[in-house]
């Protein structure tokens, strides 16, 4: 049975990435949204098993708004994936309960083995 994966990222080029890489996994892309507002609204009704959440995107950024899909969801997975990430980020996502962090540019193998921890 596929895993089902929301898309957080106002990137276009992203989602079809994403959706590249984990062809032939388990993972699905069950929704794709293009701000944290978005992901907010939508998470409930998508009841995704695992959430990828960009970091820096217009409007709400991601660790905000995974901050408040957790407190609203304390069992929800978000791991989250950035080309812009220092120290600070890392500590703040983990502070918040990320369940990993992966780096832009990503390749197939350290995705799916963080998309495996995050779902432990």
């Amino acid at each position: 049975m596929s895993k089902r994966i929301m898309v957080v990222d106002d990137s276009r080029l992203v989602r079809v990435q994403l959706e590249d890489t984990l062809k032939g996994t388990d993972y699905v892309v069950a929704a794709y949204c293009r701000s944290g507002e978005d992901a907010i609204e939508q998470y409930a009704a998508v009841a995704p098993d695992l959430v990828t959440m960009d970091i820096i995107m217009q409007g709400m950024d991601g660790l905000d708004a995974a901050e408040i899909i957790l407190k609203n969801h304390p069992d929800a997975r978000i791991v989250m994936v950035s080309s812009l990430a220092y120290d600070d980020t890392y500590e703040r996502a983990k502070a918040i309960g990320a369940r990993g962090f992966i780096d832009k540019p990503f390749h197939q193998e350290q995705l799916l083995n963080i998309f495996e921890q995050a779902l432990k």
